[in-house]
């Protein structure tokens, strides 16, 4: 597979992960002298893209120190086992919670085939496999790891999955941050600069978390933030209110819905409109159809989330 990425300076390079779209999905390559790191996997297919970048690069295998999803999602995770098989010096560096769903992946099989079917499943993520246990390292919050000297520190970051971390790069003074940044899809980029979006993912969305999440984030004074959906994004805090106001219409669209006959629903309606209606604020000259093909997922997936969220309260 050819790989499709683009260099963003510091040794880092954002990587094409090939899922569903061109845009919606990467991942990253760290390189610091004679070692590199990956930070998310996309899914198996992803694998063939990364390995032919490396060598395009000249990084051998034995040169990766360090395969870290950010969490276990399947665009996030659902290479591990391949690129970990590929990279025989690798340690995989996850959260807690999250490394006993790499190790055996037959529950997030389970899982994902209950909501989307075995034919999807096989189309979109391919094979999950298992990654040996003496290979995986567990991180607690504020792990600091070194890549060729690099100081990168791993910090417990929740509320969009209670098993997410995000890595703190000193030297580029950025945050990979998987989805606790949220999304800035290419395309819907305007005048003002990029649109975010928030991942109210099922199942574990958590506002209140994720408030506090974001001002830890920023409490370290980012430049720049790298996020799996997509790419480098810069001032992170003129950024950061806008997902703070978020989570605050996400939590009032669920809330409202409470007591509708058909809660998702209502949800998904209310949703739909409320991004829509950001967008033509933020002059974005998309017309409906663009939208429909570049958010459907986004809103239907967002919507099961905040269903799951308000049936916990």
């Amino acid at each position: 597979m050819t790989p499709i990425y683009q260099e963003l300076g510091a040794g880092i390079t954002c990587i094409e992960s090939h899922y569903q779209r061109p845009g919606l999905a990467c991942c990253y390559l760290l390189r610091q002298g004679r070692e590199a790191a990956l930070i998310d996997t996309g899914t198996a297919y992803t694998a063939p893209a990364i390995l032919a970048l490396l060598e395009q690069k000249g990084i051998a295998p034995n040169q990766v120190r360090y395969v870290i999803p950010t969490h276990v999602h399947l665009d996030h995770a659902g290479g591990a086992g391949q690129l970990m098989a590929a990279l025989p010096e690798a340690r995989l560096l996850v959260h807690p919670r999250g490394a006993r769903h790499l190790v055996d992946p037959s529950r997030l099989r389970a899982g994902t085939v209950a909501v989307y079917g075995e034919e999807t499943f096989k189309k979109e993520y391919g094979e999950l496999l298992p990654v040996p246990e003496e290979r995986v390292v567990e991180v607690a919050d504020g792990k600091i790891i070194e890549l060729g000297g690099r100081p990168l520190t791993c910090l417990d970051t929740p509320g969009h999955a209670r098993h997410h971390i995000c890595i703190w790069d000193p030297q580029s003074q950025g945050f990979f941050t998987g989805d606790t940044f949220g999304i800035a899809y290419p395309e819907l980029e305007t005048a003002r600069g990029p649109f975010m979006l928030l991942p109210s993912t099922p199942v574990q969305f958590d506002p209140e978390t994720w408030h506090a999440t974001l001002d830890r984030l920023l409490s370290y004074r980012p430049e720049r933030m790298y996020l799996t959906h997509y790419g480098q994004v810069l001032q992170p805090d003129k950024l950061a209110p806008v997902l703070h106001r978020e989570l605050d219409a996400y939590s009032a669209i669920a809330n409202a819905a409470r007591d509708s006959e058909a809660p998702l629903e209502t949800i998904t309606r209310q949703l739909d409109a409320h991004i829509k209606q950001r967008l033509r604020e933020a002059g974005s000259p998309l017309e409906q159809k663009t939208l429909d093909y570049l958010l459907g997922m986004d809103i239907e997936l967002c919507a099961q989330g905040l269903e799951v969220w308000l049936q916990r309260q």
